[in-house]
């Protein structure tokens, strides 16, 4: 009798297994307000019979300690940006992509088909792709205030409350941008220059402190902030409906460039489904959707006729060449990783 429910429970846990990997819903781990949560899901169950459920992130370092601590098997999609791919790869955390299964991985543009971060695209297929800069309200603060990262760092400007962004390397970049050094540096003296300029700044009465993802855009728009560090799409959703209320710019010292990207989990429980949503979202007119949507640019060449004239001409979604010259990526820093951690966990303790 033992021996037969052993043979029975077994069975069943072998049944449950196959529910789980076929049971047609596809769980995606992504950035918050990135997508129509409502209508973009639905028109992929309309198109696959797969439903969607999604969960939610506001930092690129919540998600990596979400899937080291148990979320590798709870997901079929994440979307990491460039920076920490590599570090994810490096840890085992990512399934190597069948390309066969993506034929429209073809429709990328040149410039992410063969990205520095993942050579080949063996991991990541791109989403989407933007800035961050300075969003900000027009009634508070005018255009000429916000030409400069020094309507933040520098204590003799009088900014009003304001936020800076709670991304480890994004935020020491663009410091160091402020203070003429490389986006990307490790030397130990310009880190420490750029940790004690964050911790003065974030000491004066008018530094909120940090806030990652839509949290500082959202402060903007309540009035508790008068300016945020943001991803630029996020500012821009908001200024198409209030133009005169918000501004948003890059200051002339310069700022990142990012590339969003799809990547399948390690132990991701629904392969086919993931593949299906990596090659339906780089089809032309629902990449043009997304972007149409948020406001990103998108890395999907096939999208661009159906882009939206008005994102295409608005330098805050597609930066001018000028723009583009002052802009800088992530790299990845290999075994000096730590040094900007340790760095930052400084910024944060003090």
């Amino acid at each position: 009798m033992k021996k037969m429910m052993l043979i029975v429970t077994t069975f069943l846990v072998f049944l449950s297994g196959i529910a789980w990997a076929g049971n047609g819903v596809l769980k995606i781990f992504i950035w918050s307000e990135y997508m129509d949560e409502v209508n973009f899901p639905k028109e992929f169950q309309e198109a696959t019979g797969i439903k969607v459920k999604l969960d939610l992130y506001e930092s690129n370092e919540e998600m990596m300690a979400k899937l080291q601590s148990g979320g590798l098997g709870q997901y079929d999609i994440v979307v990491p940006s460039d920076y920490i791919i590599p570090s994810l790869i490096h840890l085992h955390l990512l399934t190597p992509l069948d390309h066969s299964k993506i034929p429209n991985l073809k429709n990328l543009s040149k410039t992410f088909t063969n990205p520095v971060f993942d050579p080949g695209n063996k991991y990541s297929a791109g989403w989407q792709w933007g800035t961050i800069g300075l969003m900000y309200n027009k009634n508070k603060l005018s255009q000429a205030d916000v030409q400069s990262w020094s309507i933040l760092f520098d204590p003799s400007k009088k900014p009003g409350p304001f936020y800076l962004l709670d991304s480890v390397r994004e935020m020491l970049g663009i410091t160091l941008l402020y203070l003429g050094h490389d986006f990307n540096s490790t030397n130990p003296k310009e880190l420490k220059e750029a940790a004690d300029l964050l911790i003065s700044t974030k000491k004066r009465e008018a530094c909120l402190g940090f806030k990652g993802g839509v949290g500082g855009k959202n402060d903007v728009i309540s009035g508790t902030a008068n300016a945020a560090m943001v991803y630029n799409g996020d500012a821009v959703q908001t200024i198409a409906n209030y133009p005169k209320k918000y501004g948003f710019v890059i200051p002339k010292e310069g700022s990142e460039i990012w590339v969003d990207s799809m990547c399948i989990p390690a132990k991701a429980p629904d392969l086919d489904a993931a593949y299906k949503w990596i090659n339906w979202v780089l089809s032309p007119k629902v990449g043009a959707e997304l972007s149409n949507y948020n406001h990103f640019a998108t890395p999907n060449g096939a999208a661009k006729p159906y882009l939206s004239k008005a994102d295409l001409n608005n330098p805050s979604v597609w930066p001018t060449p000028k723009i583009m010259k002052t802009l800088r990526f992530v790299k990845d820093l290999g075994k000096k990783n730590y040094i900007v951690d340790q760095t930052w966990t400084m910024v944060k303790a003090h």
